[in-house]
């Protein structure tokens, strides 16, 4: 299992592929606060609903100075059906080697229907101006979670 982030920890960069397969690095976002979401596998319910909650409060968090970007596993092809499909906004990366997702203690053990599997650990990651992690939430809810952060971050 990997270790999870810390408010304060240094926020790992990253480079990856986004939906049309061009490289999006965290490193460019310097300057700009960044929430970093990770999430199993698009086109599925509850990735859906967090993706379009994200997507339709994303004037509201790019307006107090926040980018956002899913990272799931899936390959850059899925990402766009899921984006054209869902008519989302919120840029979406692929990770299928899971290297990030290892990297933010988004991908290990976790509880499913009362089993205990590894995959992806449901998470979202507030990156500050500087690169360092301002909050880190593990095991978070697909409906509601948005909503909770923008009230979080008093957006």
């Amino acid at each position: 299992m990997s270790e999870r982030l810390e408010t304060g920890d240094t926020a790992p960069d990253f480079t990856l592929p986004d939906a049309d397969g061009t490289e999006v690095s965290l490193g460019d976002r310097r300057g700009r606060k960044v929430i970093v979401y990770f999430y199993p596998a698009a086109l599925t319910p509850g990735c859906t609903k967090q993706a379009c909650d994200f997507t339709d409060n994303l004037d509201l968090l790019a307006g107090a100075g926040y980018d956002v970007i899913g990272i799931s596993p899936d390959k850059p092809e899925k990402l766009a059906k899921f984006r054209e499909k869902e008519n989302l906004r919120v840029t979406l990366l692929a990770d299928p080697d899971k290297k990030v997702l290892e990297r933010y203690g988004a991908f290990g053990e976790k509880k499913l229907y009362g089993k205990t599997v590894t995959g992806v650990i449901r998470s979202t990651v507030v990156v500050d101006e500087d690169g360092k992690v301002e909050r880190a939430l593990y095991n978070v809810k697909a409906t509601g979670h948005v909503a909770k952060i923008i009230k979080d971050l008093g957006v």
